[in-house]
């Protein structure tokens, strides 16, 4: 499946930062990198759910560059726990709603 606008995709762990497996990037977008970065915010958010014991679960989250967009989506099932999949998208080519929809298509197809 091919994101229109994107820049890389990974799926990483948060409890070590690795990206398990990635496609994309460019020389000047390290996916690996990105995505240990990208770590400490769903441990904060994790966190901070947590500690206001709302008892739900991320579905994504969105941060919004001048000229990209960042998604970080959380795997749900009981197998991919700990797991989550960062896309990084070129914010001119993208349809974000598009985006999240594919991504959401992605975790449902991924087989662990």
């Amino acid at each position: 499946m091919q994101i229109e606008g994107s820049i890389g995709v990974a799926l990483v762990d948060y409890s070590s930062g690795m990206a398990l497996a990635t496609l994309g990037g460019t020389k000047e977008f390290d996916l690996n990198v990105a995505a240990a970065g990208n770590t400490d915010v769903v441990r904060a958010k994790m966190r901070a759910m947590e500690m206001l014991n709302l008892g739900d679960h991320i579905e994504d989250v969105l941060i919004t560059l001048r000229h990209q967009y960042h998604l970080i989506r959380p795997l749900q099932g009981r197998s991919s726990k700990g797991l989550f999949l960062y896309l990084a998208l070129d914010r001119q080519r993208a349809n974000l709603a598009m985006a999240r929809h594919q991504l959401s298509r992605v975790e449902s197809q991924l087989e662990m």
